[in-house]
């Protein structure tokens, strides 16, 4: 019983600690500023990410307002409602908002759809594909989320692209949509940034492209560890292959940040790495500059992150990233967080 006590009492005062954190900005020792932003499911999300001292919203989840229903997919208007709601509620931060991504893990209530029975849902109709052969229901969602960007900073932000026909097929929705509105004489934002998932080995090889077409990246580390081990994480038979320190993995991230930084083009990390106190450094010594996560993980992150000395970490990272055994990745890993 003393011995909970004392835990209890030692989580209070890491708490406490933390909360003090709240509006110190998130700079590094040696003066860089990193951008710590908030994943949310639905609006009511957005005062935790704000009392957590979130700069914005880095992916709005919007498959969840089409889950767990009976009956109808929500219409433009019902969407338009929760996009705006989220974006009023951030007073004025930047929201990024992702187009539905159902199949795999997130099935879609309500239709007929053969998520279930399909024979590898993480590699079947999801994310990007499912919307493109629904163009309906996704200039629907498009004219939502235009019509949301009048009341705020809005950013669009796509699953699962790998191929430039689905970038085009994409970006000439988008411009369709904007017609649509344009004809029933509805504001929105006519410069709206249209960012990628990059969650599929193919994108981070077809960089320039993307770095060409697209006004932003996010990192989806969740899907890119899992396409690029071929791992299924819902197979508990090889679940326990996940690894987010596998040396492909870490290149490819590596990859994506370098080349996005030097084209200028902004990057961020959405999955669970970006939440991980233990991947902050690793992620800064890559280049990354912009991290997206639950607002629960967002202070002990920027603890990391303010102690943190980006110089000396890029030095270190390179040296990881030219590790393949893995005792010694674990040395090098030990070397970063000394």
């Amino acid at each position: 019983l003393e011995e909970y006590r004392h835990r209890q009492s030692e989580r209070a005062l890491e708490k406490k600690r933390l909360q003090r954190l709240r509006h110190m900005p998130a700079v590094t020792l040696d003066g860089l500023e990193i951008e710590l932003l908030a994943n949310i499911e639905m609006a009511e999300d957005a005062g935790a990410a704000l009392s957590a001292g979130a700069v914005g919203v880095g992916l709005f989840r919007s498959e969840f307002l089409f889950m767990n229903r009976r009956g109808e997919l929500p219409d433009e208007d019902e969407q338009f409602h929760a996009y705006r709601n989220a974006v009023e509620a951030m007073h004025g931060l930047p929201v990024t908002i992702r187009t539905i991504d159902i199949g795999a893990d997130k099935p879609l209530d309500g239709r007929g759809d053969d998520f279930e029975t399909a024979l590898n849902p993480a590699l079947g109709l999801r994310a990007i594909r499912w919307s493109l052969s629904e163009p309906g229901m996704f200039l629907t969602q498009l004219r939502a989320l235009l019509r949301a960007s009048a009341f705020g900073p809005v950013r669009i932000l796509i699953p699962m692209l790998a191929h430039a026909g689905e970038i085009d097929q994409t970006l000439d929705l988008i411009e369709q949509a904007k017609r649509q509105l344009d004809e029933r004489g509805l504001p929105y934002d006519p410069g709206i940034k249209v960012g990628a998932m990059i969650e599929i080995p193919a994108a981070v090889l077809l960089l320039p492209l993307f770095l060409k077409r697209m006004d932003f990246l996010s990192i989806g580390t969740n899907d890119l560890i899992q396409y690029t081990l071929a791992i299924d994480r819902a197979d508990n038979a090889v679940a326990h292959l996940y690894d987010p320190l596998h040396p492909a993995v870490l290149q490819l991230i590596a990859r994506t940040i370098r080349e996005a930084n030097h084209a200028g083009v902004p990057v961020a990390v959405c999955g669970e790495m970006a939440g991980d106190p233990a991947m902050t450094r690793l992620l800064l010594g890559m280049g990354l500059r912009e991290f997206s996560m639950h607002p629960a993980q967002l202070l002990r992150v920027k603890q990391e992150v303010i102690h943190a000395d980006c110089e000396r970490l890029n030095k270190a990272v390179d040296q990881i990233l030219n590790c393949y055994e893995p005792d010694e990745l674990t040395a090098a890993l030990k070397q970063l967080t000394a």
